[in-house]
């Protein structure tokens, strides 16, 4: 299929901070990727780059065949972003946000964006100070689904949300896919990713270290089995791919590798199986395996790095424009330059 976004070996220093370590990343036409990993990893750095706000040091990026700096107004007609973190003109309504976003588009659709204010609970006659978190975010995905662009990316959409209005942001994202809109969701809401993309792309230190369909992902690691037997389960515990076998009081209970899980359903099958539970893993387990506990440093430091360099942008455009906001998820590049 027709790559939307092609990514190659792409690197970005700080200074001697690596962000980017040689990623690589496709996203398809009409298909939902999830990117995730923890802060630091190297996500924010990815789509900025993507959305020509920063320069690689080295490595290659596409978006729709065409280099995100050097085509950066054309594309952001094509394109919407919501970032975790919306700011507003203060003195604007929110109404009055998404017609500015809109008209930059040339592309407005007032009856979609007061049907999708409906959905979002969202007055749109409400000036952006007095706006919470949550209706901040609404505003912005408000903006970037009415757009009707080829490309959404999202990068924490939903943050601030609440479950009910993170329930309409899927049947949203569900309803763009189906009219041929394609999507890069970065998002920290495992539950959220598992609904949504069709693939995954696990980020860690400025690389993608796993990618394919949760189904492929899965079958990289162990699926958990309970199972109450009535047999001898002594060569069970010692097929290939069992790992922490215990049996007690009937139950066994065993973790199994993917590749190996046929095998050890047929050893049950000659073990009297009364009862049998199995849980694929899930997004959480699939992290875990890659990160534990700890997140890599240098990549935090590199992300840190590259907040600070994103706000000293905006606060330089900040100075430039008077009191625009600056950070708005919805922006097109003439905005941003």
């Amino acid at each position: 299929m027709t790559a939307v976004i092609h990514i190659e070996n792409l690197i970005k220093d700080y200074g001697k901070v690596r962000a980017l370590d040689g990623l690589d990343l496709t996203v398809t036409a009409g298909e939902v990727h999830g990117l995730l990993g923890p802060n630091g990893a190297g996500k924010t750095t990815t789509i900025r780059i993507l959305l020509g706000l920063l320069r690689p040091t080295s490595g290659h990026a596409e978006v729709f065949g065409q280099d995100p700096v050097n085509h950066a107004v054309d594309l952001h007609r094509r394109l919407a972003y919501v970032p975790g973190d919306v700011e507003l003109w203060p003195n604007l309504t929110g109404g009055e946000a998404i017609d500015i976003f809109s008209r930059l588009r040339g592309n407005a659709d007032r009856g979609l964006v007061e049907s999708l204010a409906e959905r979002f609970d969202l007055d749109l006659t409400k000036k952006g100070r007095t706006y919470s978190k949550g209706n901040r975010q609404k505003v912005a995905l408000v903006a970037a689904l009415a757009s009707q662009v080829e490309l959404l990316i999202l990068d924490e959409p939903t943050a601030g949300l609440d479950p009910l209005m993170e329930a309409i942001f899927q049947e949203c994202i569900r309803e763009a896919k189906a009219q041929g809109t394609s999507v890069l969701l970065s998002s920290h809401i495992l539950a959220q990713v598992e609904a949504l993309a069709d693939r995954v792309s696990i980020v860690r230190a400025g690389q993608v270290i796993e990618s394919g369909t949760l189904a492929e992902l899965r079958h990289l690691t162990r699926t958990s089995v309970t199972a109450t037997v009535h047999g001898e389960t002594t060569e069970l515990a010692q097929l290939p791919g069992v790992h922490g076998f215990t049996r007690e009081d009937g139950q066994a209970r065993l973790e199994v590798d993917g590749e190996h899980l046929p095998q050890v359903v047929s050893a049950l099958a000659d073990l009297h199986v009364t009862s049998l539970v199995a849980h694929p893993p899930t997004l959480e387990q699939l992290l875990l395996r890659h990160y534990g506990t700890e997140g890599p440093e240098q990549a935090v430091a590199a992300e840190k790095s590259a907040e600070r360099a994103a706000s000293t942008h905006a606060g330089s455009t900040r100075h430039r424009r008077g009191k625009e906001p600056a950070g708005t998820g919805t922006h097109t590049a003439e905005e941003q330059r």
